[in-house]
């Protein structure tokens, strides 16, 4: 049986939707960043998922080719995420998307090296013909959060946020937003095959104690 990250750290990928504090441990990613509105055609954004998962899937069917990874076991490919934050703006603005600015990830398993990551992009690129020459390997500490399952669509994520909010300061903690501490998704649907409503988006932001 595949691990699968999901079922295994439900309290990172499956929490209820009700606000909750969670501490979240230094994890590896496959990591891309760019800019613009993510709902345009051709846009960075879409172009950015289409380069993380060819390397993704490059690392996992690493099993059957000639680059044995040490210590590799069989996973499922964990949900994408996204890392969003606009210049000079507090929060979100979901009616300025064209100012957005995100890292769109996919977390790595524990036993993939610099150098295993390494080997991936010019597998990739050699076998895909394309360029993943800005796909990075990003090593991020999340830390201390509060987090949300939001249900419904994107756009009405500040309905969410708003009850977040509320619960950390009820806790006694504080918003901590920073250069390097982002709001972040995690998209458990495939927004191009589930309809809005029924999306299913983990929404997390950092804190610290008030």
């Amino acid at each position: 049986m595949a691990f699968d990250y999901k079922k295994e750290h439900k309290e990172f990928y499956m929490p209820k939707n009700k606000p909750a504090i969670v501490d979240i441990p230094v994890m590896n990613y496959i990591a891309v960043r760019g800019q613009g509105n993510p709902n345009e055609e051709g846009s960075e954004y879409k172009k950015s998922i289409e380069l993380l998962y060819g390397i993704a899937y490059t690392i996992k069917m690493s099993k059957k080719g000639s680059h044995q990874i040490e210590g590799y076991f069989d996973y499922v490919v964990p949900p994408l995420e996204g890392f969003w934050w606009q210049e000079n703006q507090e929060g979100i603005d979901y009616a300025r998307k064209e100012e957005f600015k995100f890292i769109s990830v996919i977390r790595l398993p524990d036993f993939v090296t610099k150098e295993d990551f390494d080997w991936a992009i010019q597998e990739a690129t050699a076998k895909k013909k394309m360029d993943f020459s800005i796909v990075e390997f990003l090593t991020y500490e999340e830390g201390l959060c509060v987090q949300c399952m939001h249900i419904g669509s994107y756009d009405d994520e500040p309905t969410t946020v708003e009850l977040m909010h509320k619960y950390m300061e009820e806790q006694g903690y504080i918003l901590d937003i920073t250069d390097l501490r982002l709001h972040h998704e995690i998209y458990l649907n495939d927004a191009r095959k589930v309809a809005p409503e029924k999306l299913k988006t983990v929404v997390r932001h950092p804190i610290k104690r008030a």
